[in-house]
C-alpha cells in the first residue's frame, strides 16, 4: 500500500479532521499545513495531489503516538530513521503503539473485517526483520486492518 493511501484510509477510519492531522503531524516534527494536509488526502489522478513519502509517513506516526499517548517521560524524542525503509510492519506496529492497543484488540479489529488471525500469526507480524518466525505484512492484511479499525470506530 502507498503511504497517502494508508493515510487517506486511517483518517476515515477514526474520523480524524483536516486540523488534527495538521497538529498530528506538527507533533511529529514535520511541516505540513492545511493545504499540506488536502494534497496528501487527495488520491493520485486528483489535482494537486501530493506524494507522501515514507519521512512524512514516518513522522506522522510518530506524532500520532506523541499525540494519543503523550511525550516521553524520559524527554527522549521518538523519531523516524529516514534510513530505516518504512514497511507495513512499522506502519502497523506504530498505529498499535499509538492507539494502545493489545493482542486481543488486534484480533477483534480482524474479525471485524472478516479475517481470522491466531496469536502466533500476530507475534510473527511484531518480530524483529530476520528472525525466523518474522512475517512481512502484505498489503491486503494492512488494509483489512484499517477495515475493522473503522467499523470498530464508527459503531
Amino acid at each position: 500500500m502507498d503511504n497517502n493511501d494508508v493515510l487517506r484510509r486511517f483518517r476515515y477510519a477514526l474520523d480524524i479532521k483536516d486540523a488534527t492531522m495538521v497538529k498530528i503531524f506538527s507533533m511529529g516534527k514535520c511541516n505540513v499545513d492545511l493545504a499540506g494536509v488536502k494534497a496528501l488526502l487527495k488520491k493520485d489522478d486528483e489535482p494537486g495531489f501530493r506524494v507522501c513519502g515514507d519521512d512524512a509517513m514516518g513522522l506522522f506516526l510518530d506524532g500520532l503516538i506523541t499525540y494519543n499517548r503523550g511525550a516521553r517521560e524520559d524527554g527522549a524524542q521518538t523519531s523516524f530513521k529516514s534510513s530505516q525503509p518504512l514497511n507495513n510492519n512499522i506502519i502497523l506496529k506504530k498505529m498499535k503503539i499509538a492507539l494502545e492497543l493489545r493482542q486481543e484488540d488486534l484480533m477483534e479489529i480482524f474479525q471485524l473485517a472478516g479475517v481470522s488471525v491466531s496469536k502466533g500469526e500476530l507475534t510473527a507480524l511484531f518480530r524483529k526483520e530476520g528472525h525466523k518466525n518474522f512475517r512481512p505484512c502484505q498489503d491486503q492484511f494492512l488494509r483489512n486492518f484499517l477495515k475493522g479499525l473503522g467499523i470498530r470506530h464508527r459503531r
